[in-house]
């Protein structure tokens, strides 16, 4: 899309993907003066034209990173109130937090979520939008580490997208691990250790485990979590948590 704004003739991207992203890039290079119809379905046609001009754009809510708070405040038993959100971009993710037990007072851009004492087990299988998220299961594994019964999770997007099992694994998870299916049992408790963060959603929720896990656990390698999330430690401490970002290279 960024490159055929500006290309001669008309541009057909197929089989495009449709999340809330796509269509809000779309808006706002339309109002820098592009071409661009179809974005949120799978085939976008951008004509181009020869300049844009500058304006000012408030780009949208990270669905991803709502998602994530509202995991925080599950995985603790805790509650959150959630200003800014657009809950129609989070409906899976919402979903499968019912599922588990939260309970979930939902308007128009605010989320309130109390969860139970314990959660319950799911199952989640990763689709395209506006299916359940890839980028939010590794959160969803660490939240249902210490669930009620046995959750499954299918990964049906990305290959190797399990790398933080064997951290969870270190910390006490019962995670087993057959190609796209991964088999959590619940345990009682997860305990604090040293782990690796491998990529930017496998090492948030390493934090997230780190929220409950008896003792201490630091989470290195946080430059991936900090591509994703901004002021991730400040926003966590306002909801209660014991956490320091310590320096950070690269």
């Amino acid at each position: 899309m960024l490159t055929a704004v500006l290309a001669d003739g008309e541009t057909v991207i197929k089989n495009a993907a449709m999340e809330p992203e796509i269509v809000d890039l779309q808006n706002m290079l339309n109002r820098m003066g592009a071409k661009i119809v179809g974005a949120g379905s799978n085939e976008i046609k951008i004509t181009g034209v020869k300049k844009l001009k500058d304006v000012s754009y408030t780009v949208m809510p990270d669905r991803i990173e709502a998602g994530t708070l509202l995991c925080a405040a599950a995985i603790t038993g805790g509650k959150i109130k959630l200003k800014g959100a657009r809950p129609e971009h989070l409906t899976p993710i919402l979903h499968k937090l019912m599922e588990t037990g939260c309970t979930l007072d939902i308007k128009r851009d605010t989320i309130m979520l109390e969860a139970p004492k314990k959660l319950k087990n799911v199952e989640i299988k990763t689709m395209p939008y506006p299916g359940f998220p890839t980028d939010m299961q590794s959160i969803f594994a660490s939240m249902l580490t210490t669930a009620k019964g046995t959750s499954i999770i299918v990964e049906n997007i990305f290959e190797n997208r399990y790398k933080y099992a064997n951290e969870l694994r270190k910390m006490g998870a019962k995670m087993t691990i057959e190609g796209k299916i991964c088999v959590i049992k619940g345990t009682r408790k997860l305990y604090g250790a040293q782990v690796e963060a491998a990529d930017l959603r496998g090492g948030v929720c390493l934090v997230l485990a780190g929220l409950i896990a008896k003792g201490k656990t630091v989470v290195n390698n946080a430059k991936y979590i900090l591509r994703g999330y901004e002021n991730l430690d400040k926003k966590l401490q306002s909801l209660g948590a014991k956490i320091e970002l310590q320096d950070v290279k690269g």
